[in-house]
């Protein structure tokens, strides 16, 4: 099959290979070693007339009288050009998937907290999956204009994360290139915690004189993996609390009501819940012992459900501290397994 640049999928194979291991060595590349590193299963006669053809064609070229070719700029840019298409199809393709489970998960969430609502006859709410503790899946550099580079991070769970990089000289194409081999050969897989002053140091070192613009990868890979300030609570019952004459005889109903409007203080408890890494099952929290102050005179109920990779979010029902609680560590319980069933499901 020829490509619609010309070469058929044989040589688009041999370049393939000459350029990421010229890449990885920096020596010129001969057609023994391809034989080695393909899987063309060809001979070394056949690579050697598959390279004199790019040759000819002007993709890789002989720097002396060695048996070895090394990319030439035509070959570097029909290679990132190959690589940057490749990528960023499968970056739209995770994208759609990404915001169509976004909209599904809404729907889903809004809808446990209605239903959770109704059979407790208290207060509830569900918060949208977080990163806590992420890990580093992908990383793309590319190009914008000659001041900008758009880092593209990919973390657990498919979340994806861009973030515009000011630069102060453009980089040239191989460069970006050896930048993004770079950060996803050290980082793929990585927490934040494990990426030491120690590794960063050497990241920098192996960057050279594009440090820089590894020191700004780097903070943006740390913004990303935080806790997201886009966070989604979804709420339902608050008005449950007017249910009940101790709640609703006081100012702190009121103060109940405005938290659930607000939602910073609901913020909070989730922050703080899936911060305690232990936290994975139900807590009870009773008057003084709850995280948030507008509800001291209530009893709050918090669960963690998971979604994988690092993803967690937070159930809880608010109501008074003479909860049926047996019946709410039921509900909350068979509405936890449940979220976990589904979200493993649909990974």
């Amino acid at each position: 099959m020829i490509s619609e640049h010309g070469l058929s999928d044989r040589k688009l194979k041999i370049l393939h290979a000459i350029i990421q291991t010229y890449l990885e060595t920096g020596e010129p590349v001969g057609s023994r070693t391809i034989s080695k590193y393909t899987d063309l299963n060809l001979s070394s006669a056949t690579i050697r007339n598959e390279m004199a053809d790019l040759e000819e064609l002007g993709y890789i070229m002989q720097p002396h009288t060695s048996a070895g070719r090394i990319p030439s700029d035509k070959g570097y840019r029909l290679y990132v050009d190959m690589l940057m298409d490749e990528k960023e199809q499968e970056l739209s393709e995770m994208q759609e998937q990404m915001l169509d489970k976004a909209d599904k998960m809404e729907q889903l969430l809004k809808q446990a907290a209605k239903v959770l609502a109704n059979s407790t006859n208290y207060a509830t709410m569900v918060s949208t999956p977080m990163n806590n503790a992420n890990k580093i899946k992908f990383i793309q550099l590319s190009m914008v204009d000659a001041e900008q580079v758009i880092a593209v991070i990919v973390l657990g769970g498919n979340v994806i994360k861009n973030k515009i990089i000011n630069i102060e000289e453009p980089l040239s194409n191989e460069n970006l290139l050896k930048l993004n081999m770079l950060l996803n050969t050290t980082l793929n897989g990585m927490s934040i915690e494990a990426i030491n002053l120690g590794l960063i140091a050497r990241l920098k070192e192996q960057a050279g004189i594009h440090s820089q613009v590894v020191g700004k990868v780097l903070d943006a890979v740390a913004d990303a993996i935080q806790v997201d300030e886009d966070m989604q609570i979804y709420t339902s019952g608050a008005t449950n609390i007017f249910k009940y004459p101790e709640l609703s005889d006081k100012q702190s109903a009121q103060e109940i009501i405005n938290a659930f409007e607000e939602k910073q203080q609901l913020t909070e408890l989730v922050t703080q819940t899936l911060s305690q890494e232990e936290n994975t099952g139900i807590q009870v929290y009773i008057g003084d012992e709850t995280p948030v102050q507008t509800m001291k005179d209530c009893s709050v109920v918090t669960a963690t459900y998971e979604l994988g990779d690092g993803m967690k979010g937070t159930i809880g029902i608010i109501g008074p501290k003479r909860m049926d609680y047996e019946h709410v560590l039921k509900s909350m319980k068979r509405l936890q397994n449940e979220l976990d069933q589904m979200f493993h499901k649909n990974e």
